[in-house]
């Protein structure tokens, strides 16, 4: 069972995502909050899997309870809430540690396949986002030579499964491209963080991208 506690200013929005999410088998919500600083007593109260985290609040946004959040020990998973995916403080969120976002009118479908994923590990971004996450290392201008450098650390393999992260696959879609097996794509993806000194798969996408790969 993945434990849900909802984040999200508007009451109208939080009883759309119990009415699409609660009655799924193994999805259970076990608290809401209103603001980033009730959200933070909720969570340390009921120790969720998952938060969904709506990033425009009052009194404490999404952005100050995440980075608030990621810092505890054993943190839950958060999945950012936004109404538009062109928003630079979604970036921020990823960059803190939000394993993902998620676009307010996403179909329900798509919704719970999204808190699945993240609460099994797995990344949730549209390609727009990860579009907007290239173009902010490169208008930071990360050296080529540098991620060049940084992904000739990895074997031929390891590097096959990096351009596949970076391209938003999951580890399941790896596996079938790949031809291995998950625990196998997932023991690769564990040496790739090691070996790049990070543990987002967000960062993974931005050297794989950074160096031309993809």
């Amino acid at each position: 069972m993945i434990r849900l506690v909802i984040v999200d200013d508007d009451p109208m929005v939080r009883t759309g995502l119990r009415l699409i999410l609660g009655g799924e088998p193994d999805l259970e919500i076990v608290g809401e909050a209103g603001d980033g600083r009730e959200a933070v007593h909720v969570i340390d109260d009921l120790k969720p899997d998952l938060v969904l985290m709506d990033i425009r609040m009052p009194v404490q946004d999404g952005l100050a309870t995440t980075e608030l959040l990621v810092t505890r020990p054993a943190p839950p998973r958060i999945l950012v809430l936004t109404t538009f995916d062109a928003d630079d403080m979604v970036l921020r969120a990823l960059e803190l540690g939000a394993a993902g976002f998620l676009l307010k009118d996403t179909s329900p479908p798509k919704m719970v396949e999204a808190v699945r994923n993240v609460a099994n590990g797995e990344p949730a971004l549209s390609p727009s986002v990860t579009r907007q996450l290239i173009a902010a290392a490169t208008r930071n201008d990360l050296p080529r030579t540098h991620a060049r450098r940084e992904l000739a650390r990895l074997t031929d393999r390891e590097r096959e499964v990096a351009v596949e992260v970076a391209r938003g696959s999951s580890n399941a879609e790896i596996a079938q491209r790949l031809y291995m097996s998950v625990a196998t794509v997932k023991a690769n993806i564990t040496r790739i963080f090691a070996k790049l000194q990070t543990d987002n798969r967000v960062h993974v996408a931005m050297k794989v991208r950074d160096a031309g790969l993809l």
